[in-house]
């Protein structure tokens, strides 16, 4: 089965590098916190009502994150949080400015033998843009790249608007990345083909029924891209 693909879209946190593990972590310190006045799993769910409600406004990213946590940590204590806790609250939220962006396993490896091969490759990544742009230059992939896209949301106009940009038809692009909602379901929703790679932890706000789809792969690792992209551009 010989395609038309000409440009490899990558999705980057949770796909490139492990964010929402870190975000998993901070989040069960407002749990631990709101213990005395909720169960943990009340807290959670209050937690993803907030983020729900202020995704319109404040849209993704560590910065919304921090709103949200700090939102639901005064609404759920009845405000009787002391301002010492909630200021530790925010700070630990902060150090999520500076994640470490570590590659997941064989992420490097395999993009280096894409470049190698000529593949033309983009990062298309939505969030807050400078948090975007810093954790790309933490992990040290942003050479793979010959363009990254930072959008607020990633729909199927902002898949076709990506296309324009990089002058290629929706058929000429395949996205590879870890939700099934922003990164899979949109692209094919356009003509685009799809790698899928489940990550180990998913964002509520995330979560979508698994479905299949005659332009999507699922795969485990991510060094079977090499072998995708090989068996899609065969002849």
């Amino acid at each position: 089965m010989k395609t038309a693909i000409k440009v490899i879209a990558f999705d980057a946190d949770d796909t490139l590098w492990d964010c929402q593990g870190h975000f998993d972590s901070v989040m069960q310190e407002l749990y631990t916190l709101l213990e005395p006045w909720v169960s943990r799993d009340r807290a959670a769910q209050e937690l993803f009502a907030t983020e729900r409600k202020n995704m319109p406004l404040c849209g993704f990213g560590t910065k919304a994150f921090t709103l949200s946590m700090l939102e639901t940590a005064m609404r759920v204590s009845h405000y009787e949080l002391s301002a010492r806790q909630l200021s530790a609250l925010q700070q630990r939220c902060y150090t999520l400015l500076e994640l470490p962006a570590t590659p997941l396993p064989g992420v490097a490896e395999t993009l280096e033998t894409l470049q190698r091969q000529g593949r033309r490759m983009v990062a298309f990544t939505k969030g807050e843009l400078l948090d975007q742009e810093n954790k790309m230059m933490r992990s040290g992939l942003g050479h793979f790249f010959e363009h990254v896209e930072i959008v607020s949301n990633k729909g199927e106009a902002e898949f076709l608007a990506l296309c324009r940009k990089l002058g290629v038809r929706p058929d000429e692009l395949l996205m590879v990345g870890n939700s099934l909602k922003s990164d899979i379901a949109p692209a094919l929703a356009i003509g685009a083909w799809a790698v899928h790679i489940p990550f180990e932890i998913t964002w509520e706000l995330e979560h979508q029924d698994d479905f299949s789809h005659p332009k999507l792969i699922k795969i485990g690792r991510f060094g079977e891209i090499i072998r995708i992209i090989s068996y899609l551009c065969s002849d």
